[in-house]
């Protein structure tokens, strides 16, 4: 359907070509939602296969799933890996079935592997099922507990409501108030951008929740379905708002991942998201039913677009890695539009997230759909950190030269 996925990938191998093994695996643990946020990509977007699906992920699955994870990991000598659970929303899977499920694979892990890899797990939810038991049971476990959240206020949240419209505002501030007594699991907020937020509220409300690190996402959109607002580049002025705000707060600022990777990307240090650099992609998603994906942005495209054709029980995690659209989103630059190669953020952008490339007939080898935004924001900081480091503001970005 689109042209990477046509690539001669046992051609690649000989010519050097080489895998990069996963290090993020994504468990789906429950395939429903409390919530119905109306840009939800998942339960939106071009892609229903949700509802062919379980509900909740069966012991089966969690057993082969972890063994296939250790297997991975002993194969490829990891040191550390991440496991973090998903849905839907995970808690309604209950807080003893999640325990167990991280239990499983860092048992297996152990197995195959001894003490020499570390699981890392964490839990993605919209907060309005924690509570002080659900966190200290999350936090005795060493599972760390992320939010997502889109402000610090009612109004900053109206998207995010449930199936009877209610708004979660309510629900979600009272699980933060008792996750931020268990520092220790609190891992951060995930904030989609809404362009017609002001952008200073909706940073300092959500900063008001002391989250150890924040990320500002882009709403998932494509060619086919373009972002809502209209203008030359409103997502980059928006993001730059808010980065000359967290820029300017210097140490005292919240980690925001978005600002802390281009920075680092102008310093030529390799990038490790999604959202933009060249960094291979090292996650891989588990369905309820033990089908194996690539990541779940993707559904935003088309119909299928994030299938392998491949599971738990028939296949290794080696199998995906040479499945075409895998391949493709670890070749880098070459992967890029011709006009995304010549352009000189090419190595900062990296195209921006992959899934905001998708043009229908043409497939994922565009531009992104954001482009001019992320034009915007990444010279902006460009001209940000060579002026705060008094050797000029450039028309480029640094590494652009």
């Amino acid at each position: 359907m689109w042209p990477l996925e046509k690539l001669d990938v046992a051609a690649l191998r000989r010519s050097g070509v080489r895998a990069v093994p996963f290090h993020q695996f994504v468990l789906k643990v429950n395939g429903r939602c409390n919530l119905a946020c109306s840009y939800c990509y998942v339960y939106e977007g071009a892609d229903s296969s949700w509802r062919e699906r379980p509900n909740r992920v069966s012991p089966a699955v969690v057993e082969r799933t972890a063994a296939r994870i250790a297997e991975h990991a002993a194969t490829h000598g990891l040191t550390s890996l991440q496991l973090n659970l998903h849905g839907g929303e995970p808690l309604l899977a209950g807080v003893p079935n999640l325990v167990a499920q991280v239990d499983a694979v860092r048992e297996a892990v152990r197995a195959r592997c001894g003490r020499s890899c570390a699981v890392d797990a964490s839990v993605q939810t919209n907060g309005t099922l924690l509570t002080e038991r659900a966190v200290d049971r999350l936090a005795d476990a060493g599972v760390r507990i992320g939010v997502s959240l889109d402000g610090g206020t009612p109004w900053l949240n109206r998207h995010r409501r449930d199936h009877a419209g209610r708004s979660s505002w309510a629900a979600t501030v009272a699980g933060l108030t008792v996750l931020r007594s268990r520092p220790e699991a609190y891992a951060g907020i995930l904030s989609v951008i809404d362009p017609d937020s002001d952008p200073v509220e909706a940073y300092t409300s959500l900063t008001a929740f002391e989250p150890p690190s924040m990320d500002l996402l882009l709403p998932h959109a494509n060619w086919a379905f373009p972002p809502t607002a209209k203008g030359p580049h409103p997502y980059g002025d928006w993001l730059v708002r808010v980065f000359d705000l967290w820029f300017d707060a210097g140490e005292r600022a919240v980690p925001v991942r978005l600002f802390h990777e281009i920075i680092a990307l102008l310093l030529g240090v390799p990038g490790r998201a999604e959202a933009v650099g060249n960094s291979p992609v090292v996650a891989v998603v588990v369905d309820t039913d033990g089908t194996i994906e690539q990541v779940d942005s993707l559904k935003t495209a088309y119909a299928g677009a994030p299938a392998t054709g491949c599971n738990v029980f028939d296949h290794t995690f080696d199998d995906v890695l040479d499945h075409p659209g895998v391949v493709a989103r670890q070749l880098g630059t070459d992967a890029l539009a011709p006009t995304c190669r010549s352009c000189p953020l090419a190595e900062v952008c990296g195209g921006g997230n992959y899934a905001h490339r998708y043009r229908p007939v043409e497939g994922f080898r565009n531009p992104s759909v954001y482009c001019a935004d992320l034009d915007l924001l990444i010279r902006h900081i460009a001209h940000r950190v060579r002026g705060a480091a008094d050797a000029g503001v450039p028309d480029e970005p640094i590494n652009a030269r």
